[in-house]
C-alpha cells in the first residue's frame, strides 16, 4: 500500500531532465514562488564511465543516511565550521556557521591571481579560500569592492555583489525555465520492466 502511494506521488511531481553529450550532470531546485535558487550540484563521469559523487555548488550538503555503518562509524564533530553558499537575488552569499570569535578577528579578501576569495582570522583559527563558479563560467574579473562580510550568532556571513552581467544572465535562464513544459499529472508513461 505504501509503495503504491509514494508511485503515485512520484508520478505527479513536476520533473525535468537535459542530458549533455560530455557525460556531466548538473541539478538546479528554484524555490517555484519566487525563482530562488536553492540547490545547484554537478556530478561528472570518471574516467572508467562510472558516475562520481555529487558536488554541491548552492545549497546544503546532508551527511549519509541515518544509520549508515559510515556516520556509525565516524562522524564529525558538531562544533566544526560548516561552509556552505546560499545565494539571494543580488549577490552570491556564503555562511560559516560555529565561528565563535568576534567580527574585528575575520578578513576577507580577493586574491585575483588565483580567482579566489580568502577568509581568514588574526588568531590563526580559521582559514578558508574559495572560488566564485559563477564568475569563473563567464570570465568576469574579481572586484574587491564588492566583496563585504557580517558576523552574528556564531555566523560569518560573506557576501558578493552580483555583477551587471551574472544578473542579465541569470534573468535569460530564468526566461529559458519558465519556457520548459512541466509534466502534468498523466503525462508521464511509467511501464515497468
Amino acid at each position: 500500500m505504501a509503495a503504491q502511494s509514494w508511485l503515485e506521488r512520484l508520478r505527479g511531481a513536476k520533473k525535468t531532465a537535459v542530458v549533455q553529450d560530455d557525460g556531466s550532470e548538473m541539478v538546479e531546485e528554484h524555490e517555484v514562488s519566487n525563482d530562488q535558487l536553492m540547490v545547484r550540484k554537478w556530478r561528472q563521469k570518471s574516467q572508467l564511465g562510472s558516475r562520481g559523487p555529487w558536488q554541491v555548488e548552492v545549497g546544503e550538503t546532508f551527511p549519509g543516511a541515518v544509520g549508515s555503518l559510515e556516520q556509525q562509524l565516524i562522524q564529525e564533530s558538531s562544533s566544526n565550521p560548516i561552509f556552505t553558499r546560499k545565494d539571494t537575488k543580488t549577490s552570491f552569499q556564503w555562511r560559516i556557521r560555529n565561528l565563535p570569535y568576534p567580527k574585528n578577528v575575520y578578513s576577507a579578501t580577493i586574491d585575483p591571481d588565483q580567482r579566489c576569495c580568502i577568509v581568514r582570522t588574526s588568531n590563526k583559527k580559521y582559514y578558508k579560500k574559495f572560488n566564485i563558479p559563477d564568475m569563473d563560467r563567464c570570465s568576469l574579473p574579481l572586484d574587491s569592492s564588492a566583496l563585504s562580510f557580517t558576523h552574528a550568532n556564531n555566523t560569518l556571513i560573506i557576501t558578493y555583489k552580483k555583477p551587471t552581467e551574472i544578473l542579465q544572465l541569470e534573468q535569460e535562464v530564468l526566461q529559458e525555465l519558465k519556457k520548459v513544459k512541466v509534466a502534468e499529472d498523466g503525462d508521464v508513461d511509467c511501464k515497468t520492466q
